[in-house]
């Protein structure tokens, strides 16, 4: 904040606006004066070559106060910062690149699963491994790229994806150490599996746009 005394206000005008305006050096004129970066203007006033406006008005304009102490009258202006569009929520570059690996990982050890479930191959941890190691390892990844408060939070659905793989990992597997009878459809209509599906579709989404917008369908 700046404070300015009357008699200096009123000289540093006059020397702003003594060429500026095209008044004549004589007698009385009057114009307006506009401060750039506030809407509206005050009038001038231009007596014998110099340009004077009113402090009140001056304080109006700039969304300033004024301050009466004695014979001197002091103008303090607030700083405030031009408003403009608001900041997309987009997310950093290395960020977003993990992240497609991280989804692309996660959709193949899903594949992987319900491939195995509908030709009825065996499946055990050790089969599952490389599938859920190369996502797990893919997902760290994705956490050290996180710079941005976009980032942070679509790092949490990400990892929300990641956990709801692994339950339906788990969940197989020990179906099938139990000698369960599933086919690739019964776990497709399976709500963990659907949650899966609605996670995976939303942040593929997120991830074409760049920007981040959470739909509630990974929670």
């Amino acid at each position: 904040m700046r404070r300015i005394a009357r008699s200096r206000w009123l000289a540093l005008a006059g020397l702003l606006f003594a060429q500026g305006l095209g008044f004549s050096q004589g007698g009385q004129q009057n114009g307006t004066l506009i401060v750039s970066g506030h809407p509206g203007h005050v009038p001038v006033t231009r007596i014998d070559g110099r340009s004077y406006v009113a402090v009140d008005a001056l304080a109006r304009l700039v969304n300033g106060s004024l301050g009466y102490e004695g014979n001197q009258i002091t103008l303090t202006l607030t700083s405030v910062p031009p408003a403009g569009p608001p900041a997309k929520p987009v997310f950093s570059k290395d960020f977003l690149n993990a992240t497609i690996e991280t989804i692309s990982d996660i959709r193949e050890w899903r594949s992987a699963l319900l491939n195995a479930v509908e030709n009825s191959y065996p499946i055990t941890d050790t089969s599952m491994t490389n599938y859920r190691e190369q996502a797990a390892k893919n997902l760290r990844l994705t956490s050290v790229a996180v710079t941005t408060d976009s980032d942070r939070s679509a790092f949490q659905l990400l990892s929300k994806e990641f956990a709801h793989m692994q339950e339906l990992d788990k969940k197989i597997l020990e179906a099938r150490k139990k000698l369960n009878y599933m086919t690739a459809d019964s776990v497709r209509r399976d709500a963990l599996d659907q949650k899966i599906m609605s996670c995976a579709h939303s942040l593929a989404a997120m991830a074409t746009s760049g920007v981040f917008q959470d739909n509630g369908s990974c929670n």
